[in-house]
């Protein structure tokens, strides 16, 4: 959102709490010059529950933690040669 520094003037904390509450930047016009207004942080997501459901997994999760991955770390490779 641009705005001009008077627009800024006349809302300026409304404008500051829009800021921080979406965590989109204003961008102000004076003189010519286009300055930011940035939050610090990026918002963080309070209720996981409104993320979208992912169904990545085919099968028992379980199973993920019993796979034997030593065949694939190159280091363990490395190793032999030496």
């Amino acid at each position: 959102m641009a705005i001009t520094a008077s627009k800024l003037r006349e809302n300026i904390y409304n404008i500051l709490d829009e800021v921080i509450e979406t965590g989109v930047p204003v961008e102000v016009t004076r003189k010519g010059k286009t300055l930011k207004i940035v939050p610090t942080k990026a918002k963080r997501i309070r209720d996981l529950s409104k993320l979208p459901v992912r169904d990545y997994i085919i099968g028992d999760p379980d199973d993920l933690v019993h796979i034997d991955w030593m065949s694939e770390w190159s280091e363990l490779k490395n190793l032999d040669k030496e």
